[in-house]
């Protein structure tokens, strides 16, 4: 940074998310070519370090399963927000539709995702963070509220949102609860507009 030069409020965070994207991007182009790239190769093609590559992804395991799985959903997630976006529906409608791509996802995804949690669980507190695509896509379907709820109103809400959009949440509908896919689907959708919902209208009678 220069003299001068102006910190922006979140620049360090968008800063680490940019350098987490370069990493897992440039994943994806070395296992498209048909083989498993070391960490070395991707440090190269993301032009980082080791180091830093190891300070978002404790195992070359852990970022191939973040880049396998985060391929598998962006496609079908960004296209339900975009979709929404375009049509300027408002918050509840886009994490109604953020919920429905992720159900949609579920198939394919959520076996990497089990296998991700299973590598990071079990990592100390703080050390690993997983989950920034997740808290991107909350962020884009809260947008349409982001000014008329007040900061610590909208960090928790971006907070339980994430709660109950992942894989998290679908395990547990899964393994404890017992439900189909259908259910699984109409439950997700279900919590994440009643959050919503709450939110606005306890901001709203405060």
């Amino acid at each position: 940074m220069t003299a001068g030069q102006e910190v922006r409020p979140g620049g360090r965070e968008a800063q680490k998310r940019r350098t987490r994207n370069a990493i897992v991007a440039a994943t994806r182009e070395l296992v498209a070519g048909g083989r498993t790239p070391s960490i070395d190769e991707i440090a190269a093609a993301a032009d980082v370090s080791r180091r830093t590559i190891y300070m978002h992804f404790p195992t070359l395991d852990h970022l191939l399963l973040d880049a396998a799985s985060g391929l598998l959903a962006e496609t079908t997630v960004d296209a339900r927000l975009a979709a929404s976006e375009e049509q300027g529906e408002d918050a509840v409608a886009r994490t109604d539709a953020l919920a429905r791509g992720l159900a949609e996802t579920a198939p394919s995804a959520l076996p990497l995702g089990r296998k991700l949690i299973a590598l990071t669980v079990d990592t100390p507190a703080g050390s690993v963070r997983r989950g920034y695509r997740r808290t991107s896509w909350v962020e884009r379907a809260l947008a349409p509220v982001r000014e008329e709820l007040s900061p610590e109103r909208y960090e928790r809400l971006v907070s339980a949102l994430c709660v109950v959009l992942g894989w998290e949440a679908m395990v547990v509908l899964r393994d404890i609860r017992g439900l189909d896919a259908a259910d699984e689907e109409e439950t997700l959708r279900w919590a994440a507009r009643a959050l919503v919902q709450a939110a606005l209208e306890e901001e709203r009678t405060s």
